[in-house]
């Protein structure tokens, strides 16, 4: 390579720039000047992200509740009101589907970020309902800020999805299940970038207002039969503008400051489960957002570099809401002692839930998208009853392995399931504050799940109080 002392004669002409304008030489003190710049710089404070790993209710409000009370900041990163968190303080049970789970704690600030959709009746009328249990969410718009970059959920919105799901049972004779409160539409407006965030609306209300009438006549215009009472809903989000406006924030700027700033710790509550997930997930029946980590960079603005301990919630059995394939679901006496002993019914819906063994090949490729630092072992108490409990540890088609989880739902629904048979322990474990006093098969069904999926288990659950929650490590 030419030196600089040579450069200007490299084919008798001056050293030029691609543009075409003269070479300008850096001076030399600038390169010493950079040079701290170079050297990387590890994070101030990382988010710690708690994330559910099978197809939801996990009892994620639980872990979340146990890590939210010495937390600075809890934050919800993506979903919406068809999330629903149960969590139980001083014998109150809240029940939270927008506001973070985290918002009990007086001490933290809770966050709602820019992945998340919000339903505005939604959002008050669960503060309100909470607000009547006990003294837990008293001052709760004092510490909570919103991003002014999320999207609105709509009462069309909402309209829709129920007319969607309708069409889809006439059409093809079967349903998606979901929870009909508009979350699919409103990410579908998103994407088609025709939604209306925040922002929006807590400016200009004439501007607003133009936006929403041309959305709204949109959506009359591919579904005719939809109830729409435009004046109505525009003169409810007129008062909603008017409570909102003290809670927003710009969402960037907030979350950099959390991560740059003097040392915090920062929770970030998952909604939905990885199994939910709209791109790993078992597709089609998911739900539209990314509840895999990916979401807490892109529903917070968080830079990879600033996500610490990731969280893996996973039931001691399995569970699912609604329709779709579940390869360890038990259709019988077994699934029928898991859904009345773990009173297995959505917190969003009340539908009931269906009931299977744990499935360990899901758990892990849940792990494989995820990276779990460790898992938080839920409801173990329920297999109290059981003198044997199985496991799913292996899926076969057509007698062949598959070597990992299917992406075609047509595959998975035909999957047999290879199972482990481990003793059960046929004691109550509900007044367990320590590993050791757990019966040693439960002991052993713990370490079994340890050793599957080379990831320890940092919490059991054995009950439903914060103080349920045993730690191992």
């Amino acid at each position: 390579m030419a030196s600089d002392s040579n450069m200007a004669n490299v084919n008798g002409r001056e050293p030029v720039s691609l543009n075409g304008e003269p070479v300008v030489k850096r001076a030399r003190e600038n390169v010493q000047l950079s040079a701290s710049l170079r050297t990387p710089k590890e994070p101030q404070n990382k988010v710690t992200v708690v994330l559910g790993a099978q197809w939801g209710d996990e009892g994620k409000g639980k872990v979340v509740d146990l890590l939210a009370m010495d937390a600075d900041i809890v934050c919800r990163c993506q979903g919406g009101n068809n999330a629903g968190h149960t969590v139980v303080v001083d014998s109150v049970e809240y029940d939270f589907h927008l506001l973070p789970s985290g918002v009990l704690n007086k001490k933290a600030t809770s966050f709602i970020g820019n992945g998340v959709v919000i339903h505005l009746p939604g959002l008050f009328e669960e503060a309100e309902k909470n607000l009547h249990k006990g003294k837990g969410l008293q001052g709760w718009e004092e510490r909570l800020k919103i991003s002014d970059r999320a999207h609105i959920v709509f009462n069309f919105h909402q309209a829709v999805d129920g007319i969607q799901e309708q069409q889809r049972q006439q059409q093809e004779g079967k349903n998606l299940g979901t929870t009909k409160k508009g979350i699919g539409p409103a990410y579908s407006s998103k994407a088609a970038r025709s939604g209306l965030r925040v922002c929006d609306l807590v400016s200009d209300f004439s501007v607003f207002e133009d936006k929403f009438r041309k959305l709204a006549g949109h959506y009359l215009v591919m579904y005719p039969n939809l109830n729409i009472n435009i004046e109505e809903e525009l003169e409810q989000l007129k008062g909603f503008a008017e409570r909102l406006r003290p809670l927003v924030t710009d969402g960037v700027y907030f979350m950099h400051k959390a991560l740059t700033g003097p040392s915090k710790k920062i929770l970030v509550e998952g909604a939905n489960a990885a199994l939910l997930d709209i791109d790993f997930g078992t597709y089609p029946f998911v739900t539209s957002s990314n509840c895999t980590v990916g979401g807490v960079c892109t529903g917070l603005g968080v830079p990879p570099s600033h996500v610490g301990r990731v969280y893996g919630v996973v039931k001691a059995y399995t569970t699912r809401v609604g329709v779709g394939a579940f390869p360890t679901e038990q259709d019988n006496d077994i699934g029928e002692l898991l859904q009345s002993r773990g009173r297995e019914f959505g917190v969003t819906t009340g539908r009931r839930r269906r009931c299977g063994w744990l499935d360990l090949v899901l758990v892990r490729y849940a792990h494989m998208v995820n990276g779990f630092s460790a898992i938080a072992l839920t409801k173990l108490d329920i297999l109290d009853t059981l003198p044997e409990i199985k496991v799913g540890v292996a899926y076969k088609v057509d007698g062949q392995p598959l070597p990992s989880f299917p992406a075609n739902m047509d595959v998975l629904t035909r999957v047999l399931v290879d199972y482990e048979t481990l003793p059960g322990w046929c004691c109550s474990t509900e007044t367990a504050r320590s590993f050791e006093d757990l019966p040693p098969q439960a002991q052993n069904y713990i370490r079994f799940i340890e050793d599957f999926l080379q990831v320890p288990v940092k919490w059991v659950g054995v009950g439903k109080s914060r103080e349920s929650m045993i730690k191992l490590f």
